[in-house]
Parts: C-alpha cells; sequence; structure tokens
C-alpha cells in the first residue's frame, strides 16, 4: 500500500479480492478476523466482517483508504511536539504499541495513557466498548 497503492485497484473490481485485502491488512489483524471463523466469539462477529467488507464495497472507499499509506511521507515513529491535550491508549495488538516514554516526548500535553489487554489495529471496530470506555476516560479531565 505504501510503495504501489494504484497496484490495488483489483480490490475495487471483486468484492472476494476486496474481503482478501481487508483481512490480509497485516497479520495481527488477520488472526483477529480469522479467529471468528474459528468459532471464537472475541470481539468481531462474522457479520461485524461482512458489514465492514460491504461498507467498503458499497462505499468503493477501499483504494482511498489505502492512498494515505503512500502519501504519509512523514516519519513516523520521530516525536510531534504536538502541544494540544492528547489522550494514547495502546493496544497490545497494534502494528506499534507507543511505549509511555516515547508518547510523552512526543505529546508534552498527555493527559491520558493507558496500556490494554486487548485489542488491536482495529480497536474501534474489533472492541468497540473498550474503545469507547477508552475515549471517555480519555477526555475526562477536559470535561
Amino acid at each position: 500500500m505504501g510503495n504501489r497503492p494504484q497496484t490495488l485497484y483489483g480490490i475495487a473490481d471483486s468484492p472476494v479480492g476486496l474481503a482478501g485485502w481487508i483481512l490480509d491488512h497485516d497479520a495481527s489483524s488477520y488472526a483477529l478476523i480469522a479467529r471468528v471463523f474459528d468459532g471464537k466469539s472475541e470481539g468481531l462477529t462474522r457479520d461485524d466482517v461482512l458489514d465492514n467488507i460491504t461498507l467498503y464495497w458499497l462505499t468503493n472507499t477501499a483504494i482511498s483508504s489505502a492512498r494515505l499509506y503512500w502519501e504519509n511521507k512523514l516519519n513516523f515513529f520521530a516525536p510531534k511536539h504536538v502541544t494540544i491535550p492528547v489522550a494514547v491508549s495502546a493496544f497490545p495488538d497494534e502494528l506499534y504499541q507507543a511505549p509511555r516514554s516515547w508518547t510523552e516526548r512526543a505529546y508534552p500535553n498527555l493527559v491520558y495513557y493507558n496500556k490494554l489487554d486487548k485489542g488491536g489495529h482495529f480497536a474501534a471496530w474489533e472492541q468497540p466498548e473498550l474503545f469507547s470506555s477508552e475515549l471517555r476516560a480519555a477526555f475526562q479531565s477536559l470535561r
């Protein structure tokens, strides 16, 4: 996705190709999604997976969502010195679980940091209740 996003246009031509792309986003996400089809009820359901694929298909947004990886040329792991209030929830199955030490350097106005026991790159989708409670806790001090 980061090198040649245009090669992904095939996912706009086939719902099966689109499903394959979504399932194969990265190894951790694949494992979290695949467990649904192994009968494990943690996080997502089969309907959740199908709904997500359908949403991408009906809105034809798979290519535009992949293009973000190509357009972002910033050094992702360099501290950004963002001064507005920032909250970070570090999910264990995220592609990069930001350590608190890095997070404090990157965001000098860090108002909340929490390491969680479950969740990954698509935490809002995989663990919506946990994600919602994190948002509430994260910005409670700003109410």
